[in-house]
């Protein structure tokens, strides 16, 4: 089968074997928002040269501004639940594939704010969930906290903290005293943390950061460090539970960030294996019975 994880800004497709093993794994920029609407040729050319058969689709192409809109599953959602929502659709350009798209996922009841996801529902059930309860954080630009019980996702929220850091540090009065560097002071970040434990609240925790600075007390090199800190650190103080293990799935440099402000914490990180997007993919194709 072909697994492909579609997001907005980045696509990537995985050829699997029959037990799951990724044969081959190619990457494009070419997110749904850099397809100018031709979803299927953009498909086609990723996939060109693997053998047909079931392909599973999961993340933002299945969004409103997607290629094939799903609903969302309402939580709690079993593996079972999601495999039993997943929608086919074929196209002409591809003629000896079955596509099958895979909802999103949605926390609503009556009264309370929603919150939704696409395609981190496919990385959670990646893992190996059947114990419980356990915690994953995603880290992102928005980033995801869920929790796993049985197999099954119980909740989650989102936190818009990557948004967040990259409009301030760029669009800000705080920006103005930044260097723009990629560089990471580990002392600044650790006492960005540290100060998000402290009385006034974020938004006052946010306008320390250029006072700090205007009193030269910290430089512009570290100012970004220090933002990220104060933000990692409010986001965790909200949403982890600080009596159990947190597991991280993202990229190797977001992980690291947020394990080392769990630490800091008090609170143990583990991290999860890599491309559980395209397992993901593969236990929802072999629970609805679409693998040989």
């Amino acid at each position: 089968m072909i697994a492909v994880d579609w997001g907005s800004s980045s696509l990537r497709g995985y050829w699997l074997d029959a037990h799951g093993a990724i044969l081959d794994e190619r990457a494009s920029a070419r997110g749904i928002l850099h397809c100018d609407g031709d979803f299927a040729g953009v498909l086609a050319e990723l996939v060109q040269g693997w053998p047909g058969g079931t392909v599973l689709l999961s993340g933002m192409i299945g969004s409103r501004n997607g290629w094939v809109e799903q609903a969302y599953l309402p939580c709690p959602a079993s593996l079972a639940d999601l495999a039993a929502a997943l929608q086919p659709h074929s196209v002409e350009q591809l003629p000896d594939h079955a596509l099958w798209f895979v909802p999103g996922v949605a926390v609503q009841s009556a009264g309370d704010t929603p919150d939704v996801m696409r395609g981190e529902e496919t990385q959670l059930f990646g893992l190996d969930s059947s114990a419980g309860p356990a915690q994953v954080c995603l880290p992102g630009t928005h980033s995801k906290w869920a929790t796993l019980h049985q197999g099954a996702i119980t909740g989650f929220a989102t936190a818009m903290t990557g948004e967040l850091f990259a409009l301030l540090r760029q669009h800000s009065l705080l920006g103005r005293l930044m260097d723009h560097g990629d560089s990471v002071d580990a002392t600044a970040f650790a006492q960005g943390v540290q100060r998000s434990g402290d009385a006034g609240g974020l938004l006052h925790h946010l306008f320390g950061v250029r006072a700090l600075g205007l009193f030269e007390r910290l430089s512009p090199l570290a100012a970004p460090s220090y933002l990220s800190g104060v933000l990692l650190g409010h986001e965790i103080r909200a949403l982890a539970d600080a009596s159990a293990k947190v597991h991280l799935v993202g990229s190797a440099a977001l992980t690291a960030r947020y394990g080392h402000a769990l630490q800091l914490l008090g609170i143990t990180p583990v991290n999860a294996p890599e491309n559980l997007a395209a397992r993901g993919l593969y236990r929802l194709a072999r629970q609805r019975g679409l693998l040989d």
